[in-house]
């Protein structure tokens, strides 16, 4: 992983809450820039409710998101956006009558740094080959596999040009030959100077690529450090991972 120069996304206390049901408890992590970070625990504990508060498809309640210094609560999603903040989903997200280049091209136009229609298919092949897309620009979104799809949409965020690219759960359901591929590609990525965000239940994954982890149960924080001491922890085993895969 690339060396990282200071801190790129600092959040603190932040809070969300579903009318009784709280969310995210007052939770706090730094992101060091230029590194890739986990964030890690059973489904329903927050994790995606973060990301979403990170690019504003939420209002937090309380608590600050400051990226590169700036404050990104009470922002709206294009302005995330721009400040270049990207995101892929958990349920993939293409618009499914348009082609494989014209979804990725759309990141390229709205993004950070808006080009021209012409510019924007070129930089648009250009991605699509980099996340093993070569040769299928013209087919409909629709017609692709979910595993297309969602290189689709990874591509589609790195065309909006981010600094910070939150990944939610985009290893899923990749077979093993095409989990090491996708590990690679992240880890490219990082290399070329993107920080991530990735929400993982890939322990393998988790390994292999994070330098740092911060564990979510019920909402609340329950442990932050390196993936080996992380994976260690008994809180953590007992909460989400159990003792089987955490000695693996």
């Amino acid at each position: 992983m690339q060396a990282g120069n200071g801190t790129i996304l600092s959040i603190r206390d932040l809070r969300k809450a579903f009318g009784g049901l709280v969310a995210v408890r007052d939770i706090s992590f730094d992101i060091p820039e230029g590194r890739i970070f986990g964030l890690i625990g059973p489904n329903g504990s927050g994790k995606t409710t973060v990301l979403n508060l990170i690019t504003a498809e939420l209002s937090a309640d309380s608590g600050s998101i400051l990226f590169e210094g700036r404050e990104m609560v009470g922002r709206q999603s294009f302005e995330v956006c721009r400040a270049r903040i990207a995101r892929t989903f958990q349920l993939v997200r293409v618009l499914p009558y348009m082609t494989t280049r014209e979804n990725v091209m759309l990141g390229r136009m709205f993004g950070s740094a808006p080009t021209s229609p012409a510019q924007a298919a070129q930089d648009a092949d250009a991605l699509l080959e980099r996340v093993g897309m070569a040769g299928r620009a013209d087919l409909v979104a629709s017609q692709l596999t979910y595993i297309d799809q969602k290189r689709i949409e990874l591509a589609r965020a790195l065309a909006t040009h981010p600094k910070l690219l939150l990944l939610d759960e985009w290893l899923a359901g990749l077979n093993p030959s095409e989990l090491r591929i996708g590990i690679d590609l992240i880890r490219q990525i990082c290399q070329d100077g993107v920080t991530i965000v990735m929400i993982e239940h890939v322990m393998e994954a988790i390994r292999a690529l994070c330098d740092r982890v911060a564990v979510m149960n019920a909402g609340d924080k329950i442990a932050e450090g390196t993936p080996a001491s992380v994976l260690s922890d008994p809180e953590v085993m007992h909460a989400y991972l159990g003792a089987d895969d955490a000695a693996a």
